[in-house]
């Protein structure tokens, strides 16, 4: 299963680190003014894709004892 891509509604290429965590990259967003919001639901201008690899805790730094540690 951990070798499989995530992708589903909300996760595109992701995956399941070794200790359990979905990576997925996350989004800087700001919120709409009405003078930009083109059609309903249109609220958010996204500003910026942060990678996985930097949007979440090392593995080394999160101490789960499940991971092998080097």
């Amino acid at each position: 299963m951990r070798k499989i891509k995530i992708n589903d509604f909300m996760t595109r290429d992701g995956w399941i680190r070794e200790d359990g965590r979905i990576m997925r990259d996350m989004y800087l967003a700001e919120v709409k003014t009405p003078a930009e919001s083109k059609y309903p639901y249109d609220y958010f201008k996204i500003l910026a894709t942060i990678p996985a690899e930097k949007a979440f805790r090392p593995l080394q730094d999160g101490g789960c004892p499940l991971v092998k540690q080097n």
